[in-house]
């Protein structure tokens, strides 16, 4: 029930957010399509841990803006190599594997490779991560396990 709670929530501000009207008449309207939202939601058994991921909010606080810092810094690397002269991209395939214990943990980090500029998730397999990337030297900051390991914090299973 928590999570049907919290998604109304998150429903109706992001409804605030977005609506710009704030009468009587378009917030009721608003809330009522926000609660016909969590019936069918509840109805459809969709509304869990993994579909609405409250569990994941306190430590996502210290992840996000870490893996901001690290996109920014990837986007530099990116910029300099496209724009200086000479041969600075070795385009790399390599296998890694994540010490994630859940499907959302999984995706979590395969996403947070792919927002990285320079890197994307191509497959996963039974844990193990197929990367493609611009550089081989940007594949070795990867293979550090720096991500994974702040990525199964905020999973909860450090």
């Amino acid at each position: 029930m928590r999570h049907a709670i919290s998604l109304g929530l998150t429903l109706f501000g992001g409804w605030l957010l977005l609506s710009g009207h704030y009468t009587v008449f378009i917030t009721t309207l608003g809330v009522l399509s926000v609660m016909l939202t969590i019936v069918i939601v509840l109805r459809m058994d969709t509304c869990d841990h993994e579909t609405h991921p409250i569990h994941l909010t306190s430590r996502g606080i210290t992840y996000w803006p870490w893996l901001l810092w690290e996109i920014a810094k990837a986007n530099l690397d990116v910029a300099k190599r496209v724009f200086s002269a000479g041969p600075n991209i070795s385009p790399t395939v390599f296998k890694v594997t994540s010490s994630q214990k859940t499907e959302l943990g999984q995706v979590i980090y395969a996403n947070s490779i792919t927002l990285t500029p320079g890197t994307t998730t191509m497959d996963i397999e039974d844990g193990t991560f197929v990367i493609h990337t611009i550089a081989r030297e940007v594949g070795d900051d990867l293979s550090t396990g720096e991500m994974d390991r702040r990525v199964s914090q905020m999973e909860g299973h450090d």
